[in-house]
This record gives structure tokens, C-alpha cells and sequence, in this order.
């Protein structure tokens, strides 16, 4: 777990116009700068970042965030990968709260990290320099229908025959970080160590992770030869189970269609992407992994997984079924399509048209029409026995479903089908008897703030430093409100560390339990206008005396009932009306209720 304490220091450092400007073409306005939102479709700008508050804000969708969030949103990373990524970025070691490598150990990792980067790239550049120069390339990557905008898009190369090309393009061919990255491949032969190239006299497709960090290549032979692809290995920088080819590439036309087609090969994801269906992405030769699919729903609701309809693509599609169970909550989609065996996607295009494959994909099995299928396939539902089979076969599957609608559509027909009622089939599946949700106090029993409770919660949102540099009674007065959101946010601002900004202090907020709460007060603040650091600690201060104030007036109201008979509430009254008459003497007279 990454401590909090680094969070916020790494918000406080970053740069949010120079991380969203990598991605979006923004211009200054005001004080602000403006663009068009990265995460939906719109024609004049609604999208502002603030390099004041280090927030980014759309008026369109309402997408909001920090840095980290941008990440997350824009690339699809999980909160750690967005972290690291930033880290990297500005040279910081991600500390683990477990962590068992020491720090000095931690930066040599990054720093290692970024080397086999740095090879990778160079790499890249030379293998598309080659690619340029080699009529025989140029001429297959043509004859697959491939033009050089989409070539270049996808950033592929040509590594020539030649057992040691790279050897001209580092200085030192011997370095470690060559091998540790994939690119050369090391054998003792007869006690003699050699060094040659991995990928010789093939037409060469970059991985991208989701950042747009090179990771790897994948290799496709021109003529016959084995293997006809070749994976870089597993790296530091690059496990096969968790990358997507085309991710990166594919995640702006991802988020315009509304779905992702997941194929089979890199040059599937390239010539989809030639003919219209720059959506597509691909696994790494290797069987669809709940890695995979986590990316994936990251980015989108609607996943369609497209396989040949040979024994190889069925059984492939089923392992991306299992893949997906986990991930199959009622608000997203998996479908299933099979071409004809003697068709891949690009040639079923060329052949039938874009229409033909759009209506294919609509067409395409849902998740439970598929599930159910091949889990009767076999079996004798005529029999107890092939009914026993079925729901001894599907008791895993229904396991790892997450609870919902889905399940419960999908346990009714295993039901039917087995000749059993759907309670039975859960009992036997050992499924929770009930779903257990956690809700909301309802909105009439929560206390809610009144304006003097969100203008200074608003303030400190603002301006987290201002806590600290209230006196001892102000602090007293805010620890003391009854509000639970005001608990956190005092919290919150007296663990922050010395400069927190909104940012750094939202990150924290908008993850806990009133996070759907701060989450509007952030917006709030967002809209609103920007004061300088005296005059927010002058209203802050100004605010706590009118919530002291009130705080006098309530108990007041409840001694005086008790003033005649009790001497102490006697004094107390007194004791609380001097403190009145130096609170309003103190305010500033525009305060209002």
C-alpha cells in the first residue's frame, strides 16, 4: 500500500497542465488553461485545468479530478499504475507501506526501469528507419492493404537479417539492460558466449502499454519460417498476461464507439484499424487473462471478443469467458463472435464489407447465452445425470459471477434446464442466500450542513495549509462540530503535509466514506472563485466565530429555561453572553448567517 504522506507530497509537486497537456492541446484562458474534453465528444471547449488548484474540471460531463485521476480516467490505470506513473515521471521511488527494498534500492529499480525503456525506444526508431529502406518489407506490408499513415500510427518497423544489427545502434552491445529487456539473446556454445539480435528479418509491431511506454515488440516473418510471431520475453517492463497490442493506440475510438473488439493477432488490430475499426486490440499470444479484461473494463462497458470458429478459436473464447465472470456486473457487456473458420476479421471485411462485420457484431453471443450453451454441450438433460453434470460444471461459473441481476437471469435458466428451482441451484452453488449492499443513511435522517458549515468546509477544501495556522480555540471549535464530513475534513488537513493543496487533500477525500459528498463540495469550489491566501484565512476565521456564535445561541436557548432556578446556569449564561459580545465585536460586519 502506497502511504498517504507520498500521495499528497507527489500532488504538491507534480505539474497537472504539463501531465494533461501530453494529451490534450490546451490554450491559456485567464487564469486557467481550456481544451476539449478527452472524455466525450464535444466541439467547443468545456475542459479547464487549474495550475492554481492543480484540478481539472469539465462543464460538459462533469469529469473532475487531480493528476492521478486524469491517469486513471484518460488511460485507464489503476490508482497504483497512475502513481507510479506520475512518480516516474518526476524521478520519485513509490515507497510501499510493506516495501522490503530499501530506498536507495527502490530508485536503482526505477532507474533501471527507465534504461530498458530508453533501449526499447531506440530500438523502435531504428527498426522503422530499416523499414523505410527495405522495398521487400514495404511491399508485404502493401499487399496486406496497409497504408504508411496506418504503419506509422502503429509505429512498425523492419528488423533486417543480420545476426548483430543492433551492435550500430548501442554504443556498448554488451550492456546487461539489452538482454534484461528482450532485445538480444544470450548462449553459451561449447563455452563460449555469444550474443546475437531476437528479432531477424521480420516485420516488427511496438507494444505499447496503456501510458504509451514501449515495452516490447512483437515479430512477424515475411516468408515461411517458425514461429510466424515472436514475443519479446518476460521483462521487467512487459508480462504478455497483462498487456493488450493496440491498447494505447485504440482508446480515443474505444471511448467514441462504445465498445472494444478483442482479436487474435497484431496484424488483425492493424488491419481492422486500415478499415474503419480502430477499436480493436489484441492478447499477446497467449489466453485472455482477468488482467486483460480489467483493462479493458477500465475503459469501456461493452467488450466483444472475436475468434475463429475452429475448435483452437472456441476454446480460446472460452478461457476469455472465464476471464470475464469477475467482471460481468450488470452494467457492463461480453459477447462472443465467431467467423467463418476460412475467415479472419480483415479478410471477412474485404470480402462482405463493414456492414457485414458491424451486423456480425451486433449479433454476437452474449456472455449467458454462451456460458449456458457450452455448459450443456454434451450432456443428456434427458438424464438426472446429465442434469447433475451441468450444475456440478457450472457451480465455478456461477461462483465467480458477481452478484446481480445477471447471475440471477443466468441461475433461473441453468434452473429450468436442470429441472430444478433457481434457490436449489444457488444452495448447490454454496452462492450467499442474499445480497448485501452497504446503502446511505437516508437523506432525512443525515444532519446536513448549513451554509456557515460548508463555507468553511469550502475554505479548507481551498486552502488545507489554513487549519494549521488557526489558534488553539478556532481548532477547538471546528473538532467539536457534530457534522461526521467535518471530522474527516479536519482530519484530513491535520495529517496533510505542509503545502497540501486541493488536490493532494481530494485524493484522500474523494476515496473515503463522504466521498460522493466532497465529491460536490469539490465542484463547488471548482466554480467558485479564487482567493488569495489572506483573505481565506480572514473569512475562515470570520466563519468559525459565526459558527461559534450559533453554537452560543442553541445553548443559550437551553439554560434559560433553568436561569431562575440553578446559579450555575446562572453563570453560564453570563459566561456565554461576554463571549457573544466579543465574538460580534470581532466579526466583520458583511458576515452573514
Amino acid at each position: 500500500m502506497i502511504p498517504q504522506s507520498f500521495i499528497q507530497d507527489l500532488l504538491n509537486r507534480v505539474d497537472l497542465v504539463e501531465v494533461v497537456g501530453r494529451y490534450v492541446k490546451l490554450r491559456r484562458s485567464g487564469a486557467n488553461f481550456s481544451g476539449l474534453c478527452p472524455f466525450h465528444n464535444e466541439k467547443s471547449p468545456s475542459f479547464t485545468v487549474s495550475p492554481t488548484k492543480q484540478f481539472y474540471h469539465c462543464f460538459g460531463c462533469q469529469a473532475h479530478g487531480t493528476a492521478i485521476g486524469f491517469l486513471m480516467e484518460y488511460s485507464g490505470l489503476s490508482f497504483p499504475e497512475a502513481v507510479r506513473e506520475l512518480a516516474q515521471s518526476l524521478g520519485m521511488a513509490v515507497p510501499e507501506q510493506d516495501d522490503r527494498l530499501t530506498p536507495e534500492e527502490r530508485v536503482a529499480e526505477v532507474a533501471h526501469s527507465m534504461t530498458l525503456g530508453e533501449n526499447l525506444v531506440t530500438a523502435m526508431d531504428y527498426y522503422r528507419a530499416q523499414l523505410k529502406g527495405s522495398s521487400r518489407a514495404i511491399a508485404y506490408l502493401k499487399g496486406r492493404g496497409l497504408t504508411g499513415e496506418v504503419a506509422a500510427r502503429f509505429g512498425l518497423g523492419y528488423a533486417p537479417p543480420g545476426w548483430q544489427n543492433l551492435a550500430a545502434v548501442f554504443r556498448d552491445y554488451g550492456q546487461a539492460s539489452l538482454s534484461d529487456c528482450g532485445l538480444v539473446i544470450d548462449r553459451q556454445d561449447e563455452g563460449n558466449h555469444k550474443r546475437y539480435d531476437r528479432f531477424r528479418d521480420r516485420i516488427m509491431f511496438p507494444i505499447r502499454n496503456a501510458r504509451g511506454q514501449v515495452v516490447g515488440f512483437g515479430g512477424r516473418i515475411i516468408d515461411s519460417g517458425e514461429p510466424k510471431y515472436l514475443n519479446s520475453p518476460e521483462t521487467p517492463v512487459f508480462q504478455k498476461g497483462n498487456e493488450l497490442y493496440g491498447l494505447f493506440e485504440a482508446r480515443a475510438s474505444i471511448r467514441e464507439v462504445g465498445y472494444a473488439i478483442v482479436v487474435e493477432g497484431y496484424m488483425d488490430v492493424v488491419a481492422l484499424a486500415q478499415l474503419g475499426f480502430a477499436n480493436a486490440v489484441a492478447t499477446l499470444g497467449t489466453a485472455c487473462t482477468t488482467q486483460h479484461v480489467q483493462k479493458l473494463v477500465r475503459q469501456t462497458d461493452r467488450i466483444v471478443f472475436s475468434f475463429d470458429g475452429d475448435a483452437a478459436g472456441r476454446k480460446a473464447a472460452w478461457r476469455a469467458l472465464e476471464a470475464s465472470l469477475p467482471y460481468a456486473a450488470d452494467n457492463k457487456a461480453f459477447s462472443f463472435l465467431f467467423l467463418p473458420p476460412e475467415h479472419d476479421p480483415d479478410s471477412f471485411i474485404r470480402e462482405s464489407g463493414d456492414a457485414a462485420f458491424l451486423a456480425e457484431i451486433q449479433a454476437a453471443l452474449p456472455l449467458s447465452e454462451f456460458l449456458v450453451r457450452e455448459l450443456c454441450t454434451g450432456k443428456d438433460l434427458a438424464l438426472a445425470e446429465g442434469r447433475a453434470k451441468l450444475l456440478f460444471e457450472a457451480k465455478p461459473h456461477l461462483q465467480a459471477l458477481p452478484a446481480g441481476a445477471l447471475r440471477l437471469q443466468i441461475l433461473r435458466e441453468l434452473a429450468r434446464l436442470a429441472q430444478t428451482s433457481a434457490d436449489e441451484v444457488s444452495a448447490f452453488a454454496e452462492l450467499p442466500s442474499g445480497v448485501t449492499q452497504r446503502r446511505a443513511p437516508p437523506r432525512a435522517k443525515r444532519t446536513a450542513p448549513s451554509p456557515i458549515d460548508t463555507q468553511i468546509m469550502r475554505l479548507l477544501l481551498a486552502h488545507p495549509h489554513l487549519f494549521a495556522e488557526l489558534d488553539p480555540a478556532a481548532r477547538a471549535i471546528l473538532t467539536s462540530h457534530p457534522l461526521s464530513a467535518m471530522a474527516v475534513l479536519l482530519g484530513a488537513c491535520a495529517e496533510s503535509a505542509p503545502g497540501a493543496t486541493l488536490a493532494s487533500l481530494s485524493e484522500t477525500l474523494l476515496r473515503g466514506p463522504e466521498g460522493e459528498f466532497f465529491a460536490e463540495l469539490v465542484k463547488q469550489v471548482l466554480d467558485g472563485a479564487e482567493a488569495d491566501r489572506e483573505t481565506a484565512l480572514g473569512d475562515l476565521r470570520a466563519a468559525i466565530a459565526k459558527l461559534r456564535n450559533r453554537q452560543i445561541r442553541s445553548e443559550l436557548d437551553g439554560l434559560a429555561q433553568r436561569a431562575t432556578a440553578d446559579p450555575v446556569a446562572k453563570a453560564r449564561i453570563r459566561e456565554l453572553m461576554d463571549e457573544q459580545r466579543r465574538l460580534n465585536h470581532e466579526a466583520r460586519p458583511n458576515l452573514s448567517d
